[in-house]
């Protein structure tokens, strides 16, 4: 144990104390909240260069009004349209739009001219459509002697509000927002970390094993005790990276509460359905779905994501070091070992996008109770509560997995760090489970 935690050590310290692992760790939260606010304001922003438009509305529908974008400016004309052609071709406009005979009130599809060599941006055309399309309704409604308030009153808005039975649970509507969203962070974090953790063990072997290096390392240490003390070490910066991200992030969250003067003890109640005048404002959804950040159950939702975390990666950097140990001369054959350690991570994330959806689907249960996609689909249902027997059949199922998973790696290690000159196959790593020390 004591070479095996020398091991871990060195591996453990020559990435921790990385100017790129210090910076990246301190930087990638708030490089993700970055992201993010560029990224909510790259999809609301759309076109920006005014364009003038001239609408030629011969039934009267528009009503000489039409609203739609900021950048388009609408002209009306009653001029025919040889004449607004002309303006066209002087450059007046950027284009015509024509309404030339008015639909039927039964009339299902209405369709409307657009006269112009340049094309619309896809949201302007909706823009554009939405804003007739009002028009062609109230024209409908008049024709048919119809009151619009009556109509609008017949469109109610339906919102399901949970109410606990158990005075101990707190549910609201935002609840399963957040925690699909929690989910979905979790889950998709963990993917990456484990690939990418795991990766490092492999390239850490691969190089050692090409440059000969294992060779000296080997004696003075058996096998197992290298590819243990290389997946510990590996695996303690991960959590090293997690524990900070997890001091960091709500240290930011509790930083901007207190910038921008957000009070989670004074939550907004939610409006009763109907009472449109009551109906909350931006920052009161805000503050709601702070607190409910605040209310979902961090101490078992932490704690039970790094067991998943390390126990996930372990099973997983364990392979990973296998064939890296395998690996020859020729860096490319990892590719062909690595691809059946690749697929159940990528199917466990994608099944953890289902669990976010569905949590108590069959196949979220299942999966999340099945070794190697329970790493990443159980911390998805972590957020929604999950029964506590489905997280004790999870955990145990895959702590004996990881151990015989290892075990496994470790049997290939042994004799793949010292092989030479010979590609490795699936047959060939299977002979070497049952070689003899």
């Amino acid at each position: 144990m004591s070479k095996i935690w020398l091991i871990t050590q060195r591996e453990y310290l020559s990435r921790v104390l990385n100017k790129t692992f210090i910076l990246t760790t301190l930087l990638t939260p708030l490089g993700f909240m970055i992201f993010f606010i560029v990224l909510g304001f790259i999809m609301n922003t759309g076109s920006d260069k005014v364009k003038n438009i001239v609408v030629a509305d011969r039934t009267g529908i528009l009503e000489g009004e039409l609203k739609s974008r900021d950048n388009l400016v609408f002209t009306f004309s009653d001029s025919p349209l040889d004449q607004l052609f002309l303006k066209y071709e002087k450059q007046e406009v950027v284009g015509i739009l024509e309404l030339s005979s008015a639909p039927d009130t039964m009339q299902k599809k209405y369709n409307v001219q657009y006269y112009s060599d340049d094309q619309l941006g896809i949201d302007e055309i909706f823009s554009i459509e939405k804003a007739i399309g009002k028009k062609v309704r109230n024209f409908k409604l008049k024709a048919q002697n119809l009151d619009e308030n009556i109509i609008a009153s017949l469109d109610t808005e339906v919102t399901i509000e949970p109410k606990t039975i158990k005075k101990e649970k707190n549910i609201t509507s935002l609840t399963t927002i957040v925690s699909s969203v929690i989910g979905g962070i979790v889950g998709y974090a963990l993917f990456f970390i484990i690939l990418l953790y795991g990766s490092q063990v492999m390239r850490s072997v691969m190089e050692e094993k090409i440059n000969r290096i294992i060779e000296v390392l080997i004696s003075s240490v058996k096998p197992f005790e290298l590819m243990m003390g290389k997946v510990m070490g590996v695996g303690l910066v991960g959590l090293t990276q997690i524990g900070i991200w997890i001091i960091l992030i709500p240290s930011l969250f509790f930083l901007g509460t207190l910038i921008f003067g957000i009070d989670l003890n004074a939550v907004p109640t939610m409006p009763a359905s109907g009472a449109a005048e009551e109906v909350l404002n931006q920052q009161d959804k805000i503050i709601q779905v702070l607190a409910e950040l605040k209310g979902l159950n961090w101490w078992k939702i932490l704690p039970l994501t790094l067991i998943y975390f390390f126990l996930g990666y372990f099973a997983y950097s364990a392979l990973f070091a296998a064939v890296g140990s395998a690996v020859g001369e020729d860096i490319n054959e990892a590719q062909s070992l690595t691809m059946p350690i690749m697929l159940p991570l990528i199917f466990a994330v994608y099944i953890g996008f289902s669990a976010v959806q569905a949590p108590d689907s069959s196949l979220a249960v299942y999966a999340s109770m099945t070794p190697l996609l329970s790493s990443i689909v159980m911390p998805v249902r972590l957020p929604f509560d999950p029964p506590v027997w489905q997280i004790i059949i999870s955990l145990v199922s895959l702590i004996i997995f990881t151990i015989f998973l290892v075990w496994m790696a470790g049997r290939i290690y042994r004799v793949g760090i010292l092989m030479y000159g010979k590609k490795a196959s699936f047959k060939e790593l299977g002979k070497w489970l049952f070689y003899k020390d």
